[in-house]
């Protein structure tokens, strides 16, 4: 894709140049000449190209040459003071006005891109200033809810068009020289205007504010921020003074004289306050390994031959009299 090339005057804020920078190609279209005789009062000789440059360039060039974009309409006021009435065109007449978007040419190009490219006047880029600093920034502010950096924001806005608009140029085909006429002014042919109305007010941006409960205070940002410390966490306990998490362990004690509810008042118990709204989930297994917590001991129970010789029978092969067995079947 070719290189778009413009000439310093068509940059921002820049002046107007008191010469057009026209580039032609070595043919020069049949169109083209015809137009120029048309617009011009005086017949000039139309035979090469350096002829045809040298004409087009001081008719673009003339302080006259201004051509008509676009026309918009435009509110004359915000909208809490325009005039509410029941016929339509009365409404019209008293609060829109029509805006020309009037622009000169600062470049032709009939060689790399076919292109002609305009720049509004400063008439033009003060009065669409004013327009959005007095209209649409007043209304933009009384259509959105109110939020600290509100007034900011607008004055970012407004001062963001500013740029835009000075910065703004309209490329059209080569082709829109056939609308020029006498003295260099023109109008803008095949429906372009409209192309250009488009561009200009998609510079005007609206006021976007931040979606309602995103904005979050510096005090309570901390809190979501930052872990909690660990003052929040609920004191440790000693480990002699938790409940056995076993319903099997009667009690625990780390001596053999009573259980620890005689000798621990209840100002002793330590309860811990209850938890934050917002804490780091915590183990508390990690609480219990400063001292081993003491059970009492399991009873030792008797083995069956032990119980058996304190009934007084033996469990030997002896003690039943097996060894008379054959006594007693003889008998029988």
């Amino acid at each position: 894709m070719p290189v778009q090339l413009l000439p310093a005057s068509a940059a921002a804020f820049a002046p107007r140049a008191s010469s057009v920078n026209v580039v032609l190609g070595s043919k020069i279209e049949p169109w083209l000449t015809q137009t120029l005789k048309r617009i011009n009062r005086v017949k000039r000789p139309l035979n090469s190209v350096p002829q045809h440059q040298r004409c087009l360039t001081e008719t673009l060039s003339s302080p006259n040459a201004l051509w008509n974009l676009a026309s918009i309409m435009l509110p004359k006021a915000p909208d809490s003071e325009l005039r509410r009435d029941s016929n339509p065109l009365i409404e019209a007449i008293f609060n829109f006005q029509i805006l020309h978007l009037e622009a000169y040419i600062v470049h032709v190009d009939m060689v790399l891109r076919n292109e002609v490219a305009y720049k509004l006047t400063p008439d033009t880029i003060e009065l669409l200033i004013e327009y959005h600093k007095d209209i649409h920034c007043v209304n933009a502010k009384a259509n959105t809810y109110e939020w600290s950096e509100k007034e900011q924001q607008c004055k970012k806005l407004h001062e963001e068009f500013i740029q835009a608009i000075n910065k703004f140029v309209f490329r059209t085909h080569v082709s829109a020289l056939e609308g020029l006429e006498e003295d260099g002014a023109g109008e803008l042919l095949a429906g372009k205007s409209e192309d250009v109305k488009n561009a200009v007010m998609a510079l005007v941006k609206p006021l976007l504010p931040p979606p309602p409960g995103s904005s979050i205070s510096p005090a309570n940002a901390n809190m979501w921020t930052q872990p909690p410390t660990p003052s929040s966490l609920p004191a440790p306990v000693d480990s002699w003074r938790v409940l056995p998490s076993s319903p099997s362990v009667s009690a625990t004690s780390a001596d053999s004289n009573g259980s620890i509810w005689v000798s621990m008042g209840m100002s002793e118990v330590q309860i811990p306050s209850p938890a934050p709204a917002y804490s780091q989930p915590y183990s508390s297994a990690g609480l219990f390994y400063s001292s081993p917590v003491v059970t009492s001991p399991i009873p030792h129970l008797p083995l069956p031959s032990m119980l058996a010789s304190q009934c007084g029978v033996g469990m030997g092969y002896n003690s039943f009299g097996w060894d008379r067995y054959q006594e007693y079947t003889s008998t029988m």
